[in-house]
């Protein structure tokens, strides 16, 4: 009977500890490209309509929503939208793993479009990890939880570990003050690729 109830409870492991060590370790084996274009102030967004907008008699929403769009870019041509060439690099560095198993490559570029401020990675790759994050740390080349957050914003989840993506920074954020891109892993706290930030020339 004993013998019983520890193969049941063993089963019971197993079956709640599958679905945890799958999310664990299938981004190891897994890989996710993107492929972004690099976005300039004037491109035209479409923009959804806004949550509890009535859509007018005689008008289907498909019918207000290509109007919205027309309309878009009507005002986006009136406002001299800035040529892609006009973005100004501000910082750059280029990844490089931490050690043997996590490893990465391309460019971390901080760009000012506009009044928005824009992080751009390109020709990028690294081993994909569970919830890995994008990270600006004060730390030019933090190897460790504490190195990291001795002063940090986090930008965001990784769209993908393989492909040129971009990533708005917070408004009023002063890029002088952040030495590093880290691409860091949230359950395990392991930094798997930092890019340390000189001023772009």
């Amino acid at each position: 009977m004993r013998r019983r109830w520890i193969g049941w409870i063993l089963a019971v492991l197993v079956v709640l500890g599958a679905p945890v060590a799958w999310y664990l370790g299938s981004p190891l084996f897994i890989s996710k490209s993107v492929d972004e274009p690099f976005p300039t102030s004037g491109t035209p967004t479409k923009l959804p309509m806004s949550e509890g907008a009535t859509v007018p008699e005689g008008m289907t929403q498909a019918q207000v929503e290509e109007e919205m769009a027309q309309a878009a870019k009507v005002t986006a041509q009136a406002a001299e939208p800035m040529p892609g060439g006009s973005a100004t690099a501000l910082q750059r560095g280029t990844f490089a793993g931490r050690d043997e198993f996590h490893r990465g490559e391309g460019t971390a570029t901080i760009y000012r479009v506009g009044q928005e401020l824009l992080l751009r990675f390109a020709q990028f790759k690294v081993t994909n990890g569970p919830d890995l994050r994008v990270i600006l740390t004060k730390h030019p080349a933090p190897a460790s939880r504490a190195e990291v957050q001795e002063g940090y914003i986090e930008v965001g989840r990784l769209k993908g570990n393989i492909g040129s993506q971009n990533y708005r920074l917070p408004a009023g954020t002063d890029v002088g003050n952040y030495r590093a891109v880290v691409i860091y892993c949230q359950p395990f706290h392991v930094v798997f690729v930092v890019a340390t930030l000189e001023a772009a020339n």
